[in-house]
């Protein structure tokens, strides 16, 4: 079975797949390392790892050179956060992400917002852009298709309409060729619940302070976890906290 095969496999609802999102070599390494069954990288954390702001502003060969070496660097699927696929035009996504798939990378996250803007794409557009990231991608490439809906409202606004407006949103992802469902910002455990038991897709929650815990994300139907920039800020503080004692000598 090829990774890409094995990856979608690992996506099970009620036994979620765990992502400790790595930014490097090295942070992907020691995440394997830990016992993880892949490896996933967070787009925020690799551009703030090279001194970059995050929503594209990585360049896109850097973004693919990464991909390429952390692939080559471990047995384990790797998949991308590869943002808005550093396009807009269906066109330019089917090229861009046909070239991730060449890196290694089984897989990718492939959000619905405009870079750069407090929006999202129409659902049309969306639905042909990810129908053109499947083609550029080929048939087992694992395309995981993110709703920026929740991120982009305050959680305390989060409600039962807007899991509908994900869920016809998921619909329409599904029936243009998505793999996966991923809906970063969305932490209560009800609201992920209703949209679990809606969505035809594996769905994939974030984990982040206040998000319930894997249990009972697990018990929601959640079939993918993943941690995006908590980690590399994790690390960072690490370092910066031994840093101080270090130099508080005297």
């Amino acid at each position: 079975m090829s990774k890409a095969l094995v990856f979608a496999a690992l996506h099970v609802a009620g036994d979620p797949l765990i992502l400790y999102n790595a930014w490097d070599v090295g942070s992907a390494r020691a995440v394997a390392g830990a016992g993880a069954k892949a490896i996933a990288t967070g787009s925020w954390s690799v551009a703030a790892a090279q001194g970059f702001d995050d929503g594209e502003a990585f360049p896109l060969e850097l973004a693919l050179a990464g991909a390429a070496r952390i692939s080559g660097a471990v047995s384990l699927p790797v998949t991308i956060d590869f943002e808005g696929g550093y396009a807009v035009e269906p066109e330019d996504v089917a090229a861009n992400v046909a070239r991730l798939a060449a890196t290694g990378a089984v897989g990718c996250n492939f959000e619905d917002q405009i870079v750069g803007e407090n929006s999202l794409h129409p659902i049309p557009v969306q639905v042909s852009r990810i129908a053109a990231a499947r083609v550029g991608a080929g048939t087992d490439f694992f395309i995981n298709a993110r709703t920026d809906i929740f991120l982009q409202a305050a959680q305390n606004t989060h409600d039962k309409a807007m899991v509908d407006t994900a869920i016809k949103r998921a619909a329409a992802y599904a029936a243009a060729g998505a793999s996966g469902f991923f809906a970063p910002g969305l932490a209560d455990a009800k609201l992920i619940a209703q949209l679990c038991d809606a969505v035809e897709l594996p769905v994939n929650i974030m984990a982040f302070p206040g998000v319930p815990s894997t249990s009972a994300l697990a018990d929601a139907g959640v079939s993918r976890i993943s941690y995006g920039p908590g980690p590399y800020r994790s690390a960072m503080k690490s370092i910066e906290t031994d840093a101080q004692a270090v130099f508080a000598w005297r």
